[in-house]
């Protein structure tokens, strides 16, 4: 039996800033850190005490808080990939967002999409981005702990996912799951079939609940 909690980061600088975010070093603005002790919280609730517990995350700033105040509650270290990271956007990294939107040329609807150049210096093709993701999950899933805590980027996720139900990486061109910021997805694989199922995709009551509270 293996459960895993996939965290996407909460509000950081980049999303009120309207920059580009990707691999820019942005970090989680005051509400995005009250929203990770939500997220921490949340997932405390969900894992029985006394439980082994594997937390990993992207090693840029916003992802690295995130997993800290994870890492706090739950007295782990975590276990920081670079390959986790949000996809890259290359030059237009922290630049204003319509900088890229004047520049982006989008995937084609029938056609080459894994390897299409989006018209942007140094940004990867989204095969490349998922062969990073599909690497860093093979290397989790070796690990035979029963709850693991991934703490990734909103775009990223889908890539997580699909490496999880085991698409291949030539089948995720169309792919995309849309997730709120500072969202739970949680993954889970029975050990009687060894199905792998999405059981939530993008929850986001722990942030209502800090809301209403």
């Amino acid at each position: 039996m293996r459960t895993i909690y996939v965290v996407t980061h909460p509000e950081a600088t980049h999303h009120v800033e309207r920059v580009v975010g990707g691999w820019h070093d942005s970090q989680l603005t005051p509400a995005g850190l009250s929203t990770a002790t939500s997220i921490a919280q949340a997932l405390r609730t969900q894992i029985p005490d006394g439980a082994d517990v594997e937390l990993f995350s992207s090693d840029l700033q916003r992802t690295r808080q995130t997993a800290g105040r994870i890492a706090e509650l739950f007295g782990v270290k975590p276990i920081l990939d670079r390959r986790l990271r949000e996809k890259s956007y290359g030059e237009a990294g922290g630049r204003p967002q319509e900088w890229l939107d004047q520049r982006f040329v989008p995937p084609p609807a029938v056609g080459e999409r894994l390897e299409h150049d989006e018209g942007v210096e140094g940004a990867e093709t989204k095969a490349v981005w998922a062969r990073r993701i599909y690497a860093a999950m093979d290397e989790i899933l070796q690990s035979p702990c029963e709850h693991q805590i991934i703490v990734t980027h909103g775009g990223s996720l889908t890539l997580v996912v699909t490496s999880w139900l085991r698409i291949p990486i030539k089948a995720v061109g169309y792919a995309s799951f849309r997730v709120p910021s500072g969202s739970i997805t949680t993954l889970h694989e029975d050990d009687f079939f060894h199905n792998r199922t999405v059981v939530n995709l993008g929850d986001i009551r722990h942030i209502d609940s800090a809301k209403a509270g």
